[in-house]
């Protein structure tokens, strides 16, 4: 891992595929099937694995991290072996001046030892504490388990080549080389003995497919294998038979591996998968795998690294983060992040159905720096404190509210919230709705989800404030709903501080059924009760309404939101007779479809006229009036004029058209495809420059993409009215997010 731009441009193009598969369809992967009583090297076996257990979904909070040989020199980041030998580069200068040129003082000096050009011996070889040293992997899991982890575990290797285990595949390890202890071991002991499940991290398989691109060729067998020059076939078995050592040595609950996999052999992929699934049914236990890359996404759980989804989204997924911003091993000078971004991103990612995997970065002598562990203790005040707000829980048909938008797709900056950002989590029960307020209101808060135009609050039965300490209450008034939402009464002052606050709303039965913003939701019962399935714009199959949760002909009722449309079939792949929904329906028994609906398509219902507001600036799309064809599109402050007016309507595929209620004209890209082309209208062609495909990106807010330039619509950011509308490639700033206000 790392947070060089080097390791951006990588993970974007090994991971493009499969990120923009979870980010931008979150509905979109199938999930597995009943389990084989053995699996087989092949997808249709592996991809039948379940992917996120319930232990897993229960656990919400790991921990593991960076150390190991690129520790030692302890400058930039953990990209250090890969850098050093790049001509140019800090690292390659920094070594230069402090330990002689590369090809002199070679990376594998720091594990069998050497002295650098000050006399001073250089080489990873922490000491455990009761050998004089400082390195205690006890006082290291105890340190998870004040932080509230529930899994934790080493990354075994990295994409070094250095095993952290008494491995026979690779005598560059631990045991026999640097430190002479199994690591690997003494970490899973540990782990163990403190009742955590155990995660292992690997991530060789950048080992052999381009880590080391900048280091010479080798002769010595031995540092080929090291520096990932083998054969490609001796290379591909090598990646197989460390993880196969370390399946059966450590048995981990989860194992983890970083990017690059799909430049694996696929055989030896399913080689593994296979094997790991069946040593884990012989052990009697269920186990995860996750990916960034190089799966099917069916049997194993999607990891972000250091981000999250802008919204719900599922699968179930998981994201790996750090505490520092700068580095994920320990350097000299290394920056860290606030311990309320980790909380509180934290937070953000657990309301969107994920698990957080965070990194510490230990020194290489075993020391954890003072400021790490302060950061790993806030987050284990709170779990310790309110985590029954987050431990067992699941993701409700909304993930929050609030001015602070976290998350948005891998590599987006962990967050720090505000009292009015509120997130929920629900009870495995679905009877208790936990709302987690980001600092501390004041003497009242209304939260706007649970407005009365939104949901029907009377079963609540009471509203109570999380006390300083797990199992206590304070009992709040009657709050009051309105349309604005729901007001709750609090003390006048904070009555303890806390980096966060949490309400727990009970009621007499299961949690009402919340009307979406965008899309639709439905539910596996009459009266939106039961299994809810949050389902943005899009079509889903049989094996799509699995993944989001309820699965096909389950669905007993049904709320779109105002403008939208649910299009139900009674076969899979939208085949069969087919009924449309635009309006709320709590009972599909009264339309003779319960329990019906194999396959479905959410859409904007063409019917109805939108205003299309952008997010940056607040002004609302506009035509312009009766304006000659090929005029430019305009944004304007909204007053209700049939110029800002526009209906999405269904082509084909996924597409759709904009059309303007004054002028009949539709949005038109033009061809353009140099970011700043502008956006105009014409009359309809049928042309692919006049459909866009609309993409939900959290919340009520969507991305709107030309089908021939491939640019979305950029509202050019706090312009003023009557500016024009440009397009722009997608990237992370509001500008190119607009909302669907149906009138």
């Amino acid at each position: 891992m790392s947070s060089s731009i080097n390791r951006r441009q990588l993970l974007a193009s090994a991971t493009g595929v499969a990120a923009a598969a979870v980010a931008g369809d979150v509905f979109g992967a199938a999930v597995a099937e009943a389990a084989p009583s053995t699996y087989t090297p092949d997808w249709n076996s592996v991809d039948q694995h379940p992917p996120a257990p319930e232990w897993f979904q229960d656990a919400k909070f790991g921990i593991y991290f960076h150390w190991g040989v690129f520790s030692v020199p302890a400058f930039g980041n953990e990209w250090y072996p890969r850098n050093m030998y790049e001509s140019g580069n800090n690292a390659n200068q920094h070594h230069i001046a402090t330990y002689g040129r590369p090809s002199a003082w070679p990376y594998h000096n720091f594990i069998n030892g050497a002295r650098d050009l000050a006399g001073n011996t250089v080489e990873f070889a922490p000491k455990l504490k009761s050998a004089g040293g400082k390195f205690d992997p006890e006082e290291w899991v105890q340190l998870f388990v004040d932080a509230g982890a529930r899994f934790a575990g080493p990354v075994a290797e990295h994409h070094d080549g250095f095993s952290m285990w008494d491995s026979q595949a690779n005598e560059w390890n631990s045991v026999d080389k640097g430190p002479r202890l199994d690591l690997l071991r003494l970490f899973s002991t540990a782990i163990r003995a403190k009742g955590l499940k155990l995660l292992v991290a690997m991530h060789h398989a950048y080992n052999f497919t381009g880590f080391y691109e900048f280091a010479p060729a080798q002769t010595d067998s031995s540092l080929k294998k090291l520096y990932g020059q083998l054969d490609s076939a001796a290379a591909n078995q090598l990646w197989f038979d460390k993880l196969k050592e370390v399946v059966d040595r450590a048995q981990p609950d989860i194992l983890w591996q970083d990017f690059n996999l799909d430049a694996v052999d696929e055989q030896q992929r399913l080689n593994f998968l296979a094997y790991y699934y069946n040593q884990a049914d012989s052990w009697g236990r269920e186990v995860v795998t996750t990916y960034k890359d190089g799966m099917n996404g069916k049997g194993e759980v999607f990891d972000y690294e250091r981000g999250g989804p802008a919204d719900l989204t599922t699968p179930y997924w998981l994201t790996d983060d750090s505490v520092s911003s700068s580095s994920w091993c320990y350097t000299r000078g290394i920056g860290y992040y606030t311990a309320q971004q980790m909380l509180h991103s934290f937070l953000d990612r657990v309301s969107k159905n994920g698990n957080v995997l965070l990194n510490i970065a230990p020194m290489a002598d075993g020391t954890i720096p003072q400021a790490q562990k302060d950061i790993l203790l806030a987050i284990g005040d709170h779990l310790k404190r309110f985590g029954e707000s987050v431990y067992a829980t699941r993701a409700w048909t909304a993930y929050g509210e609030g001015p602070t938008k976290m998350g948005g797709g891998s590599f987006t900056t962990p967050h720090a919230g505000t009292p009015q950002d509120i997130r929920f989590t629900r009870n495995k029960a679905d009877n208790v709705l936990y709302a987690t307020a980001l600092g501390w209101p004041g003497s009242s808060l209304t939260i706007k989800t649970l407005g009365s135009d939104r949901i029907n609050l009377s079963s609540l039965v009471s509203v109570k404030l999380l006390g300083t300490s797990a199992d206590t209450y304070i009992d709040l008034p009657t709050p009051l709903q309105s349309a604005s939402g729901l007001t709750i009464t609090l003390p006048s002052s904070a009555p303890y501080s806390a980096n966060a606050y949490v309400l727990k709303l009970t009621f007499s039965g299961a949690i009402p059924g919340l009307r979406p913003l965008a899309g639709a939701i439905a539910f596996t019962d009459v009266n939106y009760t039961g299994e809810a399935a949050v389902l943005t714009v899009g079509d889903y199959t049989a094996a799509d309404l699995t993944a989001a949760g309820p699965g096909p002909r389950t669905l007993s009722s049904l709320r779109p939101a105002p403008g939208y449309q649910v299009i139900g079939y009674s076969g899979d792949d939208f085949s069969g007779t087919s009924w449309t929904f635009t309006a709320d329906n709590p009972d599909l028994r009264s339309t003779g479809n319960n329990d019906r609906i194999a396959s479905l398509r959410v859409q904007f219902d063409p019917a109805t006229h939108f205003r299309i507001t952008n997010a940056t600036n607040g002004l609302a799309l506009d035509s312009g009036g009766n304006v000659a064809s090929g005029s430019g599109l305009k944004q304007w402050t909204w007053n209700g004029d049939s110029n800002l007016q526009w209906r999405a309507e269904w082509v084909e595929g996924g597409y759709y058209r904009l059309v303007n209620r004054t002028n009949g004209m539709v949005a038109d890209g033009w061809g353009a495809t140099a970011d700043g082309s502008a956006a105009r209208q014409a009359a309809w062609n049928g042309g692919t420059n006049q459909q866009w495909t609309i993409t939900h990106r959290g919340g009520d807010r969507y991305s709107i993409a030309n089908r021939t330039t491939g640019l979305v619509l950029d509202g050019g950011g706090n312009v003023s009215s009557g500016s024009g509308t440009k397009q722009w490639t997608y990237g992370s700033s509001t500008n190119l997010l607009w909302s669907f206000t149906a009138l």
